[in-house]
């Protein structure tokens, strides 16, 4: 009755998992946050750099920005300095035909796991 009070998050992934499946090519890794974050930290190798900004259109089929890189039936986790940006992003995704798309958390999540970071 009141559904539309209801907020559903993202699912979050453990980075551990995270990692395994970026090796294995089974899940694309989208970094939301800005180019300047990226200059000072670096970023997850083989990771897309999407700012939140340009999320919707990058990540939306319909539109003439959409990212090549990006297919929608394919697994996808995104993360960004705290996990808030992720989470927002994360549902744009789902909102443009992403079946399965996770929130990561943050670079440290990934680098934590073994994850390596490429400057």
């Amino acid at each position: 009755m009141f559904g539309f009070l209801t907020k559903t998050h993202p699912a979050r992934i453990d980075p551990s998992e995270a990692v395994a499946r970026a090796k294995a090519g089974t899940l694309t890794v989208i970094d939301v946050r800005e180019t300047g974050e990226l200059r000072q930290s670096g970023k997850a190798r083989g990771a897309l750099h999407i700012p939140l900004g340009q999320i919707g259109a990058q990540t939306d089929p319909n539109s003439g920005h959409f990212n090549r890189n990006l297919d929608t039936g394919k697994a996808v986790a995104l993360y960004c300095a705290s996990g808030a940006r992720s989470g927002r992003a994360a549902d744009i995704l789902r909102a443009n035909g992403f079946a399965e798309v996770y929130n990561l958390g943050t670079l440290q999540d990934w680098q934590l796991s073994g994850g390596a970071v490429v400057r």
